[in-house]
């Protein structure tokens, strides 16, 4: 039919694919654009980097989420140009795509401010590639020190750095400390859990700094139970191939991990529009691009401040409102200056430690430990696209909670 509307997504995470869900039942017509076949679970991606899951329980094909819609297509390609006034998108294969409606949910990459040869010795952690990686790295590193001899040998293969304290950094320190110093550390006969040495580098005051500093001050205290090194105050001056310099210290290390910070796609320079110190857009309150309110954008790709005058964060809840949000205005096309603002509504936040420890703040209620980690699972499960993920996740956590052994541990290419 000549009159249904074409809308163009690009980006199949959490905000891409809300929108698209959103629509799945009208008479647009919907093309998903993603440089990657599959949809993937980012908050449990440190756990197939730390050989707790496989990259299959986090991620799914984008095709396999839409089978029973044909309203919507999906395009395994990647976004190299907009052109607003043509209203179309060129792809990396040569082809234009024509849009009445373009949704833009790139996502974000890491930042290391300006020093991106750091990126070589210290791998972000924003892809199943990524992943893959650092749990070739710490498998590696270990069978490394298994056959060494001297202990000053060993010891630069036992230290693991990861640098940033937010829920991300946390959570892999957290989750390496368990590997080296409890579930793997019996298969190896030549190194002691005692030789390990796991730091996590913050260069602010405390760790979890969006957190209430009452659960901050717990995961302090549970990464230093579970033989965590926390350094506060201590920004990066430099990374080498096997060295982590400190302002007072250098860290000799064969395994280091970034979890800094995060700068906006570089897609997002095309549009000419005003952007924050991220590189996000500030968008219009309906989350349209000021000046062309047929484009969107959503999730890590948009700044918006909430009603504290406070930058909404770059998490999965937010794009996932704001994906349904944007969905609803479309199928509903009504004049931009009839459209609703968007209002996020913040159900809280939590970040696990290790086992049966983490921390939550939901909705003014803090839980800690055992109870935290409980609703933590919960939520992230239920959060998982598909019966069969969610089904292996819980089995595989159990599975762990119970024998403390992890379940990946294949290396197929040394890094």
């Amino acid at each position: 039919m000549a009159d249904r509307k074409q809308v163009v997504i690009v980006g199949g995470g959490f905000g891409g694919i809300s929108v698209a869900k959103a629509l799945k039942k009208t008479s647009c017509d919907i093309t998903i654009v993603d440089r990657n076949n599959h949809h993937l679970f980012q908050p449990l991606l440190y756990q197939v980097a730390t050989a707790a899951l496989s990259p299959g329980d986090i991620a799914v094909p984008i095709r396999a989420i839409f089978t029973g819609n044909r309203n919507i297509r999906t395009m395994l390609d990647e976004v190299v140009d907009i052109d607003r006034k043509a209203g179309s998108i060129r792809l990396a294969g040569g082809r234009d795509l024509a849009y009445d409606y373009l949704v833009l949910a790139p996502g974000a990459e890491y930042n290391y401010f300006g020093n991106d040869h750091w990126k070589e010795h210290a791998p972000g952690l924003k892809s199943l590639d990524d992943a893959l990686s650092i749990r070739e790295r710490i498998l590696v590193s270990l069978e490394t020190a298994e056959q060494l001899d001297r202990p000053e040998d060993r010891k630069p293969y036992l230290t693991y750095v990861v640098i940033g304290g937010g829920p991300t950094g946390v959570e892999m320190a957290g989750a390496i400390a368990e590997i080296t110093k409890r579930s793997m550390m019996r298969d190896y006969r030549n190194v002691s859990r005692d030789e390990t040495g796991i730091y996590l580098v913050e260069a602010a005051p405390r760790i979890l700094n969006g957190y209430p500093e009452y659960l901050s001050g717990r995961a302090l205290r549970d990464l230093k139970k579970m033989g965590v090194t926390v350094l506060l105050n201590s920004p990066v001056k430099d990374i080498e191939g096997n060295a982590v310099q400190l302002d007072h210290r250098r860290i000799k290390t064969a395994n280091i991990i970034w979890a800094a910070g995060v700068t906006a796609s570089p897609l997002l320079k095309n549009l000419d529009a005003d952007q924050d110190r991220q590189g996000r857009i500030k968008v219009n309150p309906d989350l349209s691009l000021p000046g062309s309110p047929d484009i969107f954008v959503i999730g890590d790709a948009a700044y918006l401040e909430n009603t504290k005058g406070e930058p909404l964060p770059a998490i999965a809840p937010v794009a996932l409102q704001q994906g349904e949000h944007v969905g609803k205005l479309i199928r509903k096309q009504n004049p931009a200056t009839a459209r609703k603002p968007f209002h996020y509504t913040d159900k809280g936040s939590m970040a696990t430690i290790g086992r049966a420890k983490a921390v939550a703040d939901i909705r003014g209620f803090r839980f800690t430990g055992f109870i935290a980690w409980m609703l933590w699972s919960v939520v992230h499960i239920f959060f998982l696209i598909g019966f069969r993920n969610r089904f292996r996740v819980f089995a595989e956590w159990m599975w762990y909670y119970f024998t403390f052994k992890r379940g990946v541990r294949l290396i197929t290419k040394r890094p």
